[in-house]
Protein backbone atom coordinates (compact mmCIF):
# COMPACT_ATOMS: atom_id res chain seq x y z
CA UNK A 1 0.00 0.00 0.00
CA UNK A 2 1.07 3.87 -0.80
CA UNK A 3 0.95 6.70 1.70
CA UNK A 4 -1.51 8.19 -0.53
CA UNK A 5 -4.13 5.73 0.00
CA UNK A 6 -3.59 6.01 3.72
CA UNK A 7 -4.27 9.85 3.71
CA UNK A 8 -7.10 8.84 1.51
CA UNK A 9 -8.82 7.05 3.75
CA UNK A 10 -7.84 9.53 6.74
CA UNK A 11 -9.45 12.42 4.74
CA UNK A 12 -12.60 10.21 4.08
CA UNK A 13 -13.00 9.32 7.76
CA UNK A 14 -12.58 12.77 8.41
CA UNK A 15 -15.29 13.75 6.07
CA UNK A 16 -17.31 11.10 6.94
CA UNK A 17 -17.15 12.58 11.01
CA UNK A 18 -17.48 15.76 10.14
CA UNK A 19 -21.44 14.59 8.46
CA UNK A 20 -22.30 12.96 11.75
CA UNK A 21 -21.48 16.70 13.34
CA UNK A 22 -23.39 18.22 10.70
CA UNK A 23 -26.07 16.15 11.19
CA UNK A 24 -26.11 16.62 15.18
CA UNK A 25 -24.55 13.27 15.53
CA UNK A 26 -21.31 13.29 18.37
CA UNK A 27 -18.54 10.57 17.80
CA UNK A 28 -15.34 9.89 20.18
CA UNK A 29 -12.89 7.61 19.54
CA UNK A 30 -11.10 5.19 21.83
CA UNK A 31 -7.62 3.81 21.83
CA UNK A 32 -7.33 1.49 24.59
CA UNK A 33 -3.41 1.42 25.01
CA UNK A 34 -2.47 -2.09 26.77
CA UNK A 35 1.36 -1.51 27.36
CA UNK A 36 3.37 -3.90 25.93
CA UNK A 37 4.61 -5.50 29.49
CA UNK A 38 1.01 -5.58 30.13
CA UNK A 39 0.50 -7.73 26.91
CA UNK A 40 2.87 -9.40 28.01
CA UNK A 41 1.29 -10.78 31.16
CA UNK A 42 -1.63 -11.08 29.54
CA UNK A 43 -0.74 -13.22 27.36
CA UNK A 44 1.18 -16.01 29.76
CA UNK A 45 -1.97 -16.27 31.74
CA UNK A 46 -3.37 -17.44 29.22
CA UNK A 47 -4.46 -20.92 29.75
CA UNK A 48 -2.79 -23.33 27.53
CA UNK A 49 -4.55 -25.23 25.15
CA UNK A 50 -2.96 -28.02 24.05
CA UNK A 51 -2.32 -28.32 19.72
CA UNK A 52 -2.74 -24.02 19.59
CA UNK A 53 -0.10 -23.24 21.65
CA UNK A 54 3.16 -23.26 20.04
CA UNK A 55 1.12 -21.60 17.36
CA UNK A 56 -0.23 -18.63 19.03
CA UNK A 57 3.54 -18.55 20.77
CA UNK A 58 4.99 -17.98 17.27
CA UNK A 59 2.58 -15.56 16.36
CA UNK A 60 3.38 -13.40 19.54
CA UNK A 61 6.86 -13.73 18.89
CA UNK A 62 6.51 -12.13 15.21
CA UNK A 63 4.68 -9.78 16.28
CA UNK A 64 6.26 -8.51 18.58
CA UNK A 65 9.07 -7.62 16.37
CA UNK A 66 6.95 -5.26 14.90
CA UNK A 67 5.74 -3.13 18.24
CA UNK A 68 7.31 0.19 17.24
CA UNK A 69 5.92 -0.41 13.86
CA UNK A 70 1.88 -0.61 15.23
CA UNK A 71 2.65 2.03 17.95
CA UNK A 72 3.42 4.79 15.16
CA UNK A 73 1.07 3.59 12.74
CA UNK A 74 -1.88 4.03 15.59
CA UNK A 75 -0.09 7.76 16.10
CA UNK A 76 -0.22 8.25 12.84
CA UNK A 77 -3.90 7.57 12.19
CA UNK A 78 -4.62 9.51 15.65
CA UNK A 79 -2.85 12.58 14.93
CA UNK A 80 -4.79 12.31 11.27
CA UNK A 81 -8.27 11.98 12.09
CA UNK A 82 -8.98 13.79 15.63
CA UNK A 83 -10.52 16.51 15.40
CA UNK A 84 -12.45 19.15 17.68
CA UNK A 85 -15.75 17.51 17.07
CA UNK A 86 -15.01 13.39 16.60
CA UNK A 87 -12.30 13.21 19.39
CA UNK A 88 -9.57 10.58 20.37
CA UNK A 89 -9.18 9.35 23.76
CA UNK A 90 -6.18 7.43 24.50
CA UNK A 91 -6.98 5.44 27.61
CA UNK A 92 -4.26 3.84 29.36
CA UNK A 93 -5.52 0.10 29.68
CA UNK A 94 -3.50 -1.89 31.63
CA UNK A 95 -5.98 -1.50 34.96
CA UNK A 96 -9.09 -2.64 33.68
CA UNK A 97 -10.99 -0.72 36.06
CA UNK A 98 -9.35 2.23 35.32
CA UNK A 99 -10.04 1.89 31.78
CA UNK A 100 -13.75 1.41 32.28
CA UNK A 101 -13.80 4.37 34.68
CA UNK A 102 -12.11 7.08 31.82
CA UNK A 103 -14.19 5.89 29.01
CA UNK A 104 -16.95 6.39 30.92
CA UNK A 105 -16.32 9.55 31.54
CA UNK A 106 -15.51 10.84 28.16
CA UNK A 107 -19.06 9.04 27.21
CA UNK A 108 -21.14 11.13 29.59
CA UNK A 109 -18.73 14.37 29.04
CA UNK A 110 -19.35 13.71 25.15
CA UNK A 111 -23.60 13.17 25.83
CA UNK A 112 -23.76 16.09 28.28
CA UNK A 113 -22.15 18.15 25.53
CA UNK A 114 -25.10 16.81 22.71
CA UNK A 115 -28.23 18.54 22.40
CA UNK A 116 -30.11 15.51 23.09
CA UNK A 117 -34.10 15.66 23.55
CA UNK A 118 -37.38 13.68 23.34
CA UNK A 119 -39.06 14.60 19.68
CA UNK A 120 -41.99 17.17 19.87
CA UNK A 121 -45.08 15.38 19.49
CA UNK A 122 -47.70 17.83 17.91
CA UNK A 123 -51.39 17.15 19.59
CA UNK A 124 -52.63 15.25 16.26
CA UNK A 125 -50.51 12.44 16.45
CA UNK A 126 -50.65 12.09 20.48
CA UNK A 127 -54.69 12.06 19.27
CA UNK A 128 -53.26 9.23 17.16
CA UNK A 129 -51.41 7.26 19.43
CA UNK A 130 -54.20 7.71 22.40
CA UNK A 131 -56.59 5.68 19.50
CA UNK A 132 -53.83 2.86 18.71
CA UNK A 133 -53.42 2.30 21.96
CA UNK A 134 -57.06 2.06 23.10
CA UNK A 135 -57.69 0.06 20.02
CA UNK A 136 -55.21 -2.52 21.47
CA UNK A 137 -56.16 -2.25 24.43
CA UNK A 138 -59.37 -3.66 23.38
CA UNK A 139 -58.32 -6.48 21.56
CA UNK A 140 -58.86 -10.14 23.00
Amino acid sequence: MTKEIWDDRFQDIRAFERYLHRNGRSSAKFFLHVSRKEQRRRFLERPRQSGQELEVLCQRREGARFWHDYMKAYEETIRATATEHSPWYVVPADNKWFTRTVVAAAVIDTLSRSSLQYPKVSAAKKKELAASRAALLSEK
